[in-house]
């Protein structure tokens, strides 16, 4: 990331964690209660916000899915891959604690299964691929993945990430099989360090666990997976 971008990029973090916030409308179409609201400041901005108070319980995963939405910036931010938006927690919102996560102005008309037919977009989808196998996401829809004005992909609704047990649920199968290309490889090998040290406080033992081992096996097989017959790998609904 170039210094600009990185300074770019601290000060939306510091807008997002103390800008007060104003609500201004719920999100259509989410299983979990999630906010549009308007941060004051000079400029103003927009941000996604989910309370934890609005998290449906889930059978397996824990409640706190805003913090997986945290958990998922840090580690992208520790691979040095500007894919998912600035995201930060907050510990007080207008319904309580929750993540508070940019707000992307994108094609919103547009997703994985429309853009895929750009091959100039694939690289940043093979990166996607790779970022979901060792976060082990487990609802990436092609509606999770947003492109904007400049042709960048950003992935939101990361909430569903890091469990212990192999629960990869995507729409990006187009890839399987292939090796990884050889860039994306070395830089995680290079920043696998770096991914274990931002997650260290999000995980418990055994999530962190299930998480390195991710990893390794990335950097050992270097292919993408390949559907597995007997397990759920498609999310629902798709988009």
């Amino acid at each position: 990331m170039s210094p600009d971008k990185r300074s770019q990029s601290t000060d939306i973090i510091e807008h997002l964690s103390l800008g007060e916030l104003n609500v201004i409308g719920r999100m259509p179409y989410s299983s979990n209660a999630t906010f549009l609201v308007e941060i004051s400041g000079d400029p103003s901005m927009r941000a996604i916000y989910k309370p934890g108070r609005g998290e449906r319980g889930l059978w397996d995963f824990p409640e706190g899915l805003f913090m997986r939405e945290v958990a998922a910036y840090e580690l992208a931010v520790a691979l040095g891959w500007d894919i998912v938006p600035p995201t930060v927690y907050r510990r007080e919102g207008p319904l309580g604690e929750g993540s508070l996560q940019l707000f992307i102005d994108a094609d919103f008309e547009q997703h994985y299964f429309s853009l895929f037919e750009r091959t100039e977009l694939h690289a940043q989808f093979k990166k996607f691929a790779v970022f979901d196998m060792i976060a082990n996401n487990a609802d990436r829809k092609s509606g999770h993945l947003l492109i904007d004005a400049s042709d960048h992909i950003w992935g939101i609704d990361q909430g569903l990430c890091f469990h212990s047990h192999p629960k990869l649920r995507t729409v990006v199968w187009e890839f399987a099989g292939e090796q990884i290309p050889e860039e994306l490889l070395e830089n995680l090998s290079a920043k696998k360090k770096n991914c274990m040290q931002s997650l260290a406080d999000f995980l418990i033992p055994e999530e962190f666990a299930a998480f390195e081992a991710r990893i390794a096996r990335v950097l050992k097989t270097r292919r993408f997976p390949v559907p597995d017959p007997d397990m759920r790998c498609y999310p629902w609904p798709l988009i």
